[in-house]
This record gives structure tokens, C-alpha cells and sequence, in this order.
């Protein structure tokens, strides 16, 4: 079985950023993707990417904060998404 898209989307928001998250199931775990899922959400300010979700080759799960990079604790689709849109959000009111 190959790699299957769950969700892809791309979005300009209200401030002319690019919100993009892109979401895969994976026929099995790795010791990297021990949930069995490939994922990138990120979101772009000025061609500059300001937080982002992924769990890169090699990596593991993590998240970026403007120059930060710290580790992420993956517990289910739905709470990355929550937890990404929350990050976005707090960036927008200026409190990361």
C-alpha cells in the first residue's frame, strides 16, 4: 500500500498569508512516524515561514516558531490541527 493523501489544502487568510497543510497515512510506523502518519502544516508571513508542524525524514514530530524549533508531542490528527491553529492564531495577536 502506498502513502495515502488524507487532506491537502492551501489558503490565502484574511492578511494575505498562506495557511498549507498537508496530511499523509502511511501503509506502516517508522520509528520517526511511530503513529503512522506524514504531516506539514505550516503557515507564511512575508515568504518566511513563521510557525510550522512537520515531522521531516529523520526528524520526528516537531514544531517551528519563528527561529525556534522544539519538539511536539503527537497525540492525534485533530489536536495537530488544533494546536497548529492555535499557535497561528496567538502569532497573529502578537504573542509569539
Amino acid at each position: 500500500m502506498k502513502a495515502k493523501l488524507i487532506r491537502h489544502e492551501k489558503i490565502i487568510d484574511d492578511l494575505g498569508n498562506i495557511v498549507e497543510i498537508t496530511m499523509w497515512e502511511l501503509p506502516g510506523s517508522s520509528k520517526d512516524k511511530p503513529h503512522g502518519y506524514k504531516y506539514s502544516l505550516v503557515y507564511v508571513v512575508d515568504d518566511t515561514r513563521v510557525v510550522g508542524y512537520d515531522n521531516a525524514e529523520g526528524k520526528g514530530d516537531h514544531r517551528h516558531i519563528k527561529d525556534k524549533t522544539e519538539p511536539y508531542r503527537f497525540v492525534s490528527l485533530r489536536k495537530l490541527a488544533q494546536d497548529f491553529y492555535r499557535d497561528v492564531e496567538k502569532y497573529k495577536r502578537g504573542e509569539l
